[in-house]
């Protein structure tokens, strides 16, 4: 993965649209794992559509430092 942020965020705006699998390290050996559409990138944070089966809440974000710091993960599922 990216090293810089800039490099982070373009990465992700390739990928617009696109399904994600996200694995959010959550602390004290929580981890949760969710599946989505990426859908929009802004200047500090992203967005992503969660699938309605999985999740009760519709969308979640997360800023380019959590992918820098590994926080969460993130694995494109399309090709």
């Amino acid at each position: 993965m990216a090293t810089a942020l800039k490099d982070i965020r373009i990465d992700l705006e390739n990928h617009l649209g696109s399904r994600i699998k996200l694995k959010a390290n959550r602390g004290r050996k929580k981890t949760i794992v969710r599946e989505g559409i990426l859908e929009q990138t802004y200047p500090h944070v992203f967005t992503v559509r969660l699938d309605k089966t999985n999740s009760s809440i519709p969308r979640v974000s997360y800023s380019y430092i959590d992918i820098l710091t590994s926080s969460i993960e993130l694995e494109y599922l399309d090709n």
